[in-house]
């Protein structure tokens, strides 16, 4: 079957237009889930293709202490470190990957797969000038090859360097049109308030994603991501339920089936089942979700149990090397000291200019009591023309509280369609702004 090769121009139009006169872009979420370069072992290294995680990463520590593992060995136990942080979420795993990284590079310095490992991870640790430019120098060693090409962009896109990251996604769709290649162009399309542009894009991924089970579940989960953005929960829920075919247990799909019974009233079911993913994978995001579901249940006990959890896991990525993101300015803005959220935003604005950047910051000054500063913010935030319904949640919000009440008003509905992509109080808080500005 002949691939369908698309022109990227012809996939961004809508951001083309725009393009001489954005500032920022918004992060693709480092390409952990989608398709990471794949790596070679040393020599006499054995390790079978069913091997779990755990397996692999013996069998390379054994390598390496054994003296067997050659510098693409050392490589491959860091990616196995990676993978390990992503299945169990301990970013203990990021030091223990830099460290194989690290060993790989000094017994030879033009070794591939490690300078794309490192670059990974420091797009990991939002590092994301040194991404991009361990990402050049893999390129630039072999250029012929296209795993750099998402390290790179990735880190560009960051960066709000739009039209090389375009240029970089094009070659990689002229090169290899993949699974990760046709979801960086689904996350660009999004960016500019194209949601069907975006979902179909994405499902070009799924299609282009078969056989490897753990990739097609990330993008058919990305997928009913886009779904619940659309105002949409059932066509989400379908999805979700896919992508759990393809990977049973697969916590962003678990989550996204507890969203989508959010946004259809069950708060209990959604509670069981983030309880559940939580308790194996505590990530900053799905436990706040849970305390959110908490708090909406009038639990406040239960739900600062949770919030204690977040703030230990945030002290666990800083000691894994991991530099505040727009994660952490958010939460800290909601639920710690606005004002250290504005000096935590302004800190990542300067290291990585990218929307999601410019929303953390707007929301931080929003929560600080300065909503006419906000509001410059969460526009530029807008300015690529996203329809995220938090990004319209904030900027609707900062309106109101700066005594704009139609500009207000406009981008609350635009939220509240999209409202099963909310929590339960972001939900809330947006048809209460709605109803005091009409």
């Amino acid at each position: 079957m002949t691939q369908i090769r698309p022109s990227l121009l012809k996939l961004l139009a809508p951001l083309l237009a725009f393009a001489a006169t954005l500032l920022v872009l918004v992060a693709l979420g480092g390409g952990g889930g989608i398709e990471l370069p794949g790596r070679s072992v040393g020599v006499d290294v054995e390790v079978p293709p069913s091997a779990s995680t755990d397996q692999r990463i013996a069998a390379l520590q054994r390598a390496v202490h054994d003296g067997l593992a050659d510098p693409g060995g050392y490589a491959s136990l860091g990616d196995a470190s990676l993978q390990k942080a992503r299945e169990n979420g301990d970013p203990s795993y990021y030091s223990r990957a830099e460290r194989s990284f690290d060993a790989a590079l000094r017994r030879d310095a033009r070794n591939v797969s490690a300078l794309l490992g490192a670059g990974t991870l420091a797009g990991l640790r939002h590092d994301f000038h040194e991404q991009l430019r361990l990402g050049l120098r893999a390129h630039r060693i072999m250029p012929e090859l296209a795993d750099p090409l998402p390290v790179i962009a990735d880190a560009q896109v960051e960066l709000g360097r739009y039209r090389a990251a375009a240029g970089t996604i094009q070659r990689m769709l002229d090169l290899k049109p993949n699974l990760a290649s046709y979801a960086r162009v689904s996350y660009l399309r999004e960016l500019s308030g194209d949601l069907e542009g975006a979902v179909e894009a994405m499902r070009l991924a799924v299609s282009a994603g078969a056989g490897v089970p753990e990739s097609v579940a990330y993008v058919q989960t990305l997928l009913g991501d886009l779904e619940l953005q659309r105002g949409r929960p059932a066509a989400a829920r379908s999805t979700y339920r896919a992508a759990l075919a393809w990977l049973p247990r697969y916590a962003p799909a678990e989550v996204g089936l507890a969203r989508v019974r959010i946004a259809r009233g069950d708060l209990a079911g959604a509670a069981r089942r983030l309880r559940t993913v939580t308790r194996r994978l505590p990530l900053v995001s799905y436990v706040t979700l849970l305390a959110d579901v908490y708090r909406a249940r009038g639990d406040e006990r239960a739900a600062a149990r949770h919030l204690k959890v977040v703030r230990a896991q945030q002290r666990l990525l800083r000691a894994g090397g991991a530099r505040p993101d727009a994660e952490l300015v958010v939460f800290e803005a909601s639920h710690g000291d606005p004002t250290d959220a504005v000096t935590l935003g302004r800190r990542l604005w300067a290291q990585a200019p990218s929307v999601r950047s410019a929303d953390a910051l707007g929301w931080a000054l929003t929560r600080a009591g300065r909503p006419r500063a906000a509001l410059a913010w969460v526009l530029r935030a807008l300015r690529l023309g996203s329809r995220d319904p938090v990004f319209r949640l904030h900027a609707g919000l900062a309106a109101r509280r700066a005594g704009r009440p139609n500009l207000a008003a406009r981008h609350l509905r635009v939220a509240l369609v999209g409202r099963s992509a909310l929590s339960p109080l972001q939900a809330r808080d947006a048809r209460s702004a709605l109803e005091a500005v009409r």
